[in-house]
């Protein structure tokens, strides 16, 4: 008997942030390597690597990385605070201890949520946060609140079930810094949402594709999304702004390749979408 397929979708973080890092992620989705890509509508190519989104293929969701942790806000409101945003160990503290300006922060969400709007001429068919910032408290509500607000099909990455093997505590971290609660939200309010997220490891590690292999391993039925973060930058040039930048070059190389097909195929492994309706009011 033939093992059942599972289905996994695969959504690359961070496009609009570098020119490399958008057009690695536009080659990715034009050869079918992707499910999905989150958008830094602040970062410093965005303006210049949104038409990249218009040529991918319909099977490639486009959606919001709302962000607070990298460069600048975009709303004047958030600026007089924050004229640079804060790291993202400060900005837990401050969520945890009920201490973010969060009227200036919905006006930063409505600024990047526009800004993508601008620029496509459609909403976002997900949001999600850079480094996991929609699932802080305050800002869940915030984010939650305004996709139900929109009325359309909107998805949300869900943080609160964060599946393995490996990197125990860093997953934990994820889900209990307010992955858990998220999770709830989407749930008591019907959003669709994805049943569990995989990806987690530390960017100093080179061996990518054996964690791949495990993380397609373990992968459930359907219901899966695993982030990445590739990028085609030089190292050497990348490495002085971006911490994550060697990594990057890691996971394009064996997402592009066919030791990725492989994997895929050898995993019982199919690309398709991750997000599940959910049971609710909405």
């Amino acid at each position: 008997m033939n093992a059942p397929v599972r289905v996994l979708s695969i959504c690359a973080d961070d496009f609009g942030l570098t020119a490399a890092i958008s057009s690695s992620i536009a080659d990715l989705a034009q050869r079918g390597r992707l499910t999905a890509t989150s958008c830094l509508t602040n970062g410093a190519h965005w303006r210049a690597g949104a038409p990249l989104l218009a040529d991918l293929p319909p099977t490639v969701d486009r959606g919001l990385h709302f962000n607070l942790t990298e460069g600048e806000p975009l709303s004047a409101e958030l600026r007089r605070r924050w004229p640079s945003f804060p790291a993202l160990s400060r900005l837990i503290v401050a969520a945890h201890l009920r201490r973010l300006p969060l009227p200036a922060i919905a006006h930063e969400w409505d600024a990047q949520w526009q800004r993508f709007v601008d620029a496509t001429g459609a909403a976002p068919r997900f949001v999600d946060g850079h480094q996991h910032v929609h699932h802080l408290p305050g800002v869940r509500e915030i984010v939650v609140a305004a996709v139900v607000a929109a009325g359309s099909d909107v998805a949300v990455r869900n943080t609160g079930h964060v599946i393995g093997p490996g990197d125990a505590l860093k997953r934990i971290a994820i889900e209990r810094t307010g992955g858990i609660a998220l999770q709830r939200l989407l749930r008591s309010l019907g959003v669709a949402h994805n049943a569990a997220l995989t990806g987690v490891y530390g960017f100093d590690d080179p061996g990518y594709r054996t964690r791949m292999q495990r993380w397609l391993a373990a992968l459930p039925a359907i219901g899966t999304l695993l982030f990445c973060h590739p990028s085609a930058a030089n190292v050497n040039k990348a490495a002085r702004v971006d911490p994550i930048a060697a990594a990057r070059l890691r996971e394009a190389a064996y997402l592009s390749s066919a030791a990725f097909e492989d994997d895929l195929a050898a995993a019982g492994a199919t690309l398709s979408s991750a997000w599940q309706p959910s049971p609710g009011p909405r």
